[in-house]
C-alpha cells in the first residue's frame, strides 16, 4: 500500500548555538562584495584608490576624497540581469533582472585659500550598495545513486540519537531538546526519509527501498533529482568621509561605514525514485544585520603624472538575525498505512541572533594620469578571510565555526585595473577588468572535505573562479553636468552540492564514506549603471 508522511512547517524556534549559528560559508557569503558605484569607478572595474576623485572610493580609499575641488552631487540607477546555467547532466538555465538605486552621494568641498599646507578638506556622505544576491537557478539530472536520504541516515548515525528524542509527539517537541544538534535528523526522522533498526535504536537506514522474497534490503533507484534556489537581497552601506589635501602633496582621508545585510534564500530540492517513490525538502531563510566599520588612507603625488595609494579597511561587526522555516515531504512504500506527522504549530518561524565579523582589507594603489587626456590605474587588495568569525549574541565565540574558517579559508588578493581616455575635453571613454583569487584552500575548493551545514539546508555552493570586465562612457554637458554611462560583466563558476560528502576517518586516514557529485553552476550577471552628476 502507498504510504505517505508529510512534516509540514518544521518551525525552527529558540535554537541554541551548536545547531544555528552561521556555518563557514555562511561567513564567506557575507563577507564578499561586488564593483558597485557610480559609473564611471564600475566602468573602470573599481580601479581608483590611488586615483581618487570619485565618491565611489569613500568605502575603499577615503583619501581619495581630498583629489576634489569642487563640490559634487550624483545618483546612479542600475539594472543588473543575472543568468545562470546549471545541472546533474541536464542543463538548466535561470535568470533573474531588476532596477535599482545603486549609489546617491554628496561631497561638500572646503578651501582654505592656502598655497602650502592645508590646501582644502571636504565632507562626503554617500549611499552605496556593496553586493547583490538576487539570482535564480534550477538544477536537475541524475549525478549518482545516492539519496539525500543515505545522507540523513548517515549524519544521523554519526550522531547517535535516540529515536525516541527524534520523534514530535503532542506533549515532546524535539526542536526544544538542547541535547539535539542536528535539526536536519529531528526533521528527516519525523518526514519518515530514515527509520531506525527495530534493535537497534541508535542507527539508522534509508526508507527508500524495500525487502524482496528472501528479506533483503534494496535501495530504490534514484531517477532524477531537483534543486531550484532562489536569493535575493543585498548588501547596502552608508558612509560619512573626511578628506583633506595637503599641499598638492599628500592626501589623507578617514570614512566611517554603515553596512546593513538583507538575504533570503528559498531552496525547494525533490528525488524521485522507482515506483512513483518521491521526496521534498523546502527550505526557507532570512538574513538580516546590521554593522560598522572604519577605513583610513593617504595617497602621495610624488611628481604631476603619479599617484601612489595605501588603505586600510577595518572589519565589519555585525549583529545578525537569522530566521528558518522548512517543510519535508515523503511518499514510499515503507509503511503500512498512511501517516501523517507534524511539528508543533508555532506562531513563528526560529530566530536566531548572534555575531560576525567580516575581513578587513589592505590596498596598494597606483595611477598614472597623462596631463588632462588619459588615465590608468590599478588596485592590489589583500583579504584575509581567515580572519572572519562568528560568536553568539553575547560575544561567546562559535569554535567549531571559526576552527573550519581557519583550516579552509587563506589570504587572498584581487587585483583591479582601469583606464581613461578623454577624446575630447568633453567625452571619455573606459575600460577595466578585475580578477579575484579564490580564498578556499584546495581541500575545501575541490570538494574533497566534509561541508558542515547549519540548520537544515544541506545544499551549498564553493567558488571556482570570478572574473569583472568593464566598459564606460563619459558625457560632459557642461562644466558642471555631466553623465556617465558603464557596463560591467561579472562571471562567476561554482561547484553546487545537493549535500556535502560524508569523510570516514576510523582508519586513520581519510576516506570517502558516502559521496556526491557536484553539479557545474556558472553566473554571468551584466549592469548597466547610469551617473548624473553635478559639480559646484
Amino acid at each position: 500500500m502507498k504510504k505517505i508522511i508529510a512534516l509540514v512547517s518544521a518551525l525552527l524556534l529558540w535554537c541554541s548555538n551548536a545547531i544555528f549559528s552561521q556555518g563557514q560559508l555562511d561567513a564567506y557569503k557575507y563577507a564578499q562584495s561586488d564593483i558597485l558605484g557610480t559609473a564611471r569607478y564600475m566602468s573602470m572595474s573599481g580601479a581608483f584608490g590611488a586615483l581618487g576623485g570619485d565618491i565611489s572610493v569613500m568605502n575603499a580609499n577615503p583619501a581619495g576624497l581630498g583629489i576634489y575641488g569642487r563640490s559634487e552631487i550624483v545618483a546612479t540607477l542600475d539594472i543588473s540581469s543575472v543568468a545562470a546555467t546549471s545541472g546533474w547532466g541536464e542543463t538548466s538555465k535561470g535568470s533573474n533582472t531588476q532596477l535599482y538605486f545603486g549609489n546617491i552621494a554628496y561631497v561638500n568641498y572646503f578651501p582654505t585659500s592656502n598655497d602650502a599646507g592645508v590646501v582644502s578638506w571636504n565632507l562626503g556622505f554617500s549611499y552605496n550598495r556593496l553586493k547583490d544576491y538576487n539570482r535564480t537557478y534550477t538544477s536537475r539530472g541524475l549525478g549518482n545513486a545516492r539519496s539525500l536520504t543515505d545522507y540523513v541516515a548517515e549524519r544521523t548515525n554519526r550522531a547517535g540519537y535516540h529515536k525516541d528524542k527524534l520523534l514530535a509527539t503532542n506533549s515532546y517537541d524535539p526542536y526544544r531538546n538542547p541535547e539535539i544538534s542536528d535539526w536536519l535528523a529531528i526533521l528527516g526522522y519525523n518526514a519518515v526519509f530514515i527509520d531506525a533498526y527495530k534493535d537497534k535504536p541508535n542507527s539508522y537506514f534509508s526508507t527508500f527501498g524495500s525487502l524482496d522474497n528472501n528479506g533483503v534490503w534494496h535501495d530504490f533507484m534514484l531517477q532524477q533529482r531537483e534543486l531550484t534556489v532562489k536569493e535575493s537581497g543585498a548588501i547596502d552601506q552608508y558612509n560619512i568621509a573626511f578628506g583633506m589635501n595637503i599641499s598638492d602633496f599628500l592626501f589623507l582621508g578617514a570614512d566611517l561605514a554603515f553596512t546593513d545585510i538583507d538575504y533570503q534564500y528559498n531552496s525547494s530540492y525533490k528525488e524521485n525514485f522507482e515506483q512513483s517513490n518521491r521526496l521534498t525538502l523546502d527550505n526557507h531563510l532570512k538574513t538580516e544585520g546590521s554593522g560598522y566599520q572604519l577605513n583610513v588612507g593617504a595617497i602621495i603625488s610624488p611628481f604631476n603624472f603619479l599617484r601612489l595609494g595605501a588603505a586600510y579597511n577595518s572589519p565589519t561587526w555585525y549583529k545578525m538575525s537569522d530566521t528558518y522555516s522548512a517543510t519535508a515531504y515523503s511518499n514510499t512504500y515503507y509503511w503500512e498505512k498512511e501517516i501523517t506527522a507534524s511539528a508543533p504549530d508555532y506562531d513563528a518561524p526560529g530566530v536566531y541572533d548572534y555575531r560576525f565579523n567580516a575581513p578587513g582589507k589592505w590596498l596598494f594603489s597606483a595611477a598614472a594620469i597623462i596631463g588632462k587626456t588619459a588615465a590608468l590605474s590599478v588596485d592590489y587588495e589583500l583579504t584575509n578571510f581567515r580572519h572572519m568569525s562568528t560568536s553568539d549574541i553575547d560575544g561567546i565565540a562559535n569554535k567549531a565555526t571559526n576552527d573550519e574558517i581557519n583550516a579552509n579559508f587563506l589570504p587572498t588578493n584581487t587585483l583591479r585595473v582601469g583606464g581613461e581616455l578623454k577624446v575630447t575635453p568633453q567625452f571619455a571613454i573606459r575600460a577595466g577588468a578585475a580578477f579575484v583569487a579564490n580564498p578556499m584552500a584546495a581541500e575545501l575548493k575541490d570538494g574533497k572535505t566534509e561541508v558542515f551545514t547549519v540548520g537544515t539546508i544541506p545544499h551549498y555552493t564553493l567558488d571556482q573562479t570570478v572574473t569583472h570586465y568593464s566598459a564606460g562612457l563619459g558625457y560632459r554637458f557642461t562644466p558642471n553636468f555631466y553623465m556617465d554611462i558603464a557596463c560591467i560583466v561579472k562571471s562567476q563558476k561554482e561547484k553546487l552540492y545537493a549535500f556535502s560528502n560524508i569523510i570516514d576517518t576510523t582508519e586513520g586516514l581519510p576516506a570517502p564514506k558516502l559521496e556526491t557529485p557536484s553539479a557545474a553552476l556558472k553566473s554571468e550577471t551584466t549592469r548597466i549603471a547610469l551617473t548624473l552628476g553635478y559639480k559646484f
